[in-house]
């Protein structure tokens, strides 16, 4: 059964160059931070990252060389077995519930569990159709 809760994502933006997830990486490892969840692209010269760490702080902090503009907002964790259909299931049920979903990332298994991060239009409605 899947089982829903907030937590709060990282995010920031910058240019683009070869080595930017190296250079952000070792930056937050340096720190000690583990990455627990993680989305990083390039688009049309910009980089965007949006991470879950055991320490958000700390990994602010880490990123201040960087100079840019670090964001943290709520969003949602749902923790899936991993297996086939599991991931519908949630989505089922968020859908059910009349709550769109901005976007949603993933952690690859341990074969047992999964981790998924969702942006919603209310989360806290999806956390509690989840739940149910």
């Amino acid at each position: 059964m899947a089982r829903a809760r907030k937590v709060k994502e990282i995010r920031f933006e910058m240019a683009n160059k070869v080595g930017l997830l190296s250079e952000v990486t070792a930056l937050i490892a340096e720190a000690k931070v583990n990455i627990n969840a993680i989305c990083a692209y390039g688009m049309g010269g910009t980089g965007y990252f949006m991470l879950i760490t055991n320490s958000n702080a700390k990994a602010k902090k880490a990123l201040a060389p960087l100079g840019v503009a670090i964001e943290e907002r709520d969003v949602v964790e749902v923790e899936v077995s991993d297996k086939p259909g599991e991931l519908q299931k949630v989505a089922k049920k968020i859908a059910n519930a009349g709550i769109d979903i901005e976007y949603i990332y993933a952690t690859a298994g341990s074969g047992r569990k999964e981790t998924c991060i969702f942006l919603t239009a209310d989360n806290a409605k999806a956390i509690k159709a989840i739940n149910k």
